[in-house]
């Protein structure tokens, strides 16, 4: 398993939330608290989106994030609306850059956090769906990368709740067909830049752990002496795989089989609900 954390809202330098919190994404990386293991060790990631209109930058490399001084430097001095940043613990495929998330085709970025059970069983099924004009952008060899390359391949640009929908629904179908009883967990983040989504589903409803932020009035009424107007503006949504501080009031657990929307300012949850694939 992974730990992860998703941010929009107004430019901030990504230190703020990758190293500054108590229980920051750098501290996770060592004290998992709420995943499998403990250590999360095996590579990192960041992406991010600028003020011009092109395809966001990724930073990853296999390294441990809590050493990486390039990942200290670059989370200083960028400033951004929306990123994410990953941090990876292997569920058994290569610790290799291709590897780490997040994931990046176009205006799109993915990470996730979880598995497909028995993916070396199902991969050829779910590799063959992809749509042959994807298939050479896959680069590396983990089953979030195929997520990803699915979910294009059912819509993502067009729909991306439906297409993640149709993603985990073939991804069950498939595991039924060769006697997987609990194909997918996951918690996954995806953008275009403008929008962020993130789902929490599991086949057996004992998702990963996934909370976001409240509404930063409040937040700043609850916390003065933490958080600033500056570093909570109105539009901040902030969702992450276990809490960056120990503050009441600060994050709220999102429901399994709930998807989330953040654009401009407005947050939305809804229920998620995979659907066969055509």
């Amino acid at each position: 398993m992974c730990r992860w954390l998703a941010y929009s809202g107004s430019p901030i330098a990504p230190e703020k939330l990758i190293y500054e919190p108590e229980h920051s994404l750098i501290d996770q990386s060592l004290h998992a608290r709420y995943g499998v293991e403990t250590v999360n060790g095996d590579g990192f990631g960041v992406g991010y989106y600028g003020e011009r209109e092109l395809p966001p930058a990724v930073f990853k490399d296999t390294k441990p994030a809590w050493g990486d001084q390039n990942l200290r430097e670059l989370a200083r001095h960028v400033r951004s609306p929306l990123f994410m940043a990953h941090v990876r613990a292997s569920s058994g495929t290569a610790v290799q850059q291709t590897n780490c998330h997040p994931f990046r085709y176009g205006r799109w970025l993915w990470m996730h956090n979880g598995v497909i059970s028995s993916f070396s069983r199902l991969k050829r099924d779910l590799v063959m769906a992809v749509e042959p004009e994807l298939y050479p952008s896959i680069e590396g060899s983990t089953d979030s990368e195929v997520m990803f390359f699915l979910a294009l391949t059912f819509g993502l640009s067009e729909h991306p709740p439906a297409a993640v929908g149709r993603m985990v629904g073939l991804v069950e179908e498939t595991g039924r067909a060769h006697g997987v009883e609990r194909p997918i967990q996951m918690t996954v983040a995806t953008s275009d830049g403008e929008r962020l989504w993130t789902f929490r589903y599991s086949t057996e409803h004992r998702s990963p752990s996934l909370f976001h932020s409240t509404d930063p009035r409040h937040v700043r009424r609850l916390h003065p002496e933490v958080f600033t107007p500056m570093e909570l503006s109105e539009d901040t949504q902030v969702v992450v795989s276990e809490p960056l501080r120990d503050l009441p009031g600060l994050w709220i657990e999102v429901p399994e089989s709930t998807y989330t929307t953040s654009e401009r300012g407005r947050f939305e949850m809804q229920a998620f609900r995979p659907a066969p694939p055509d």
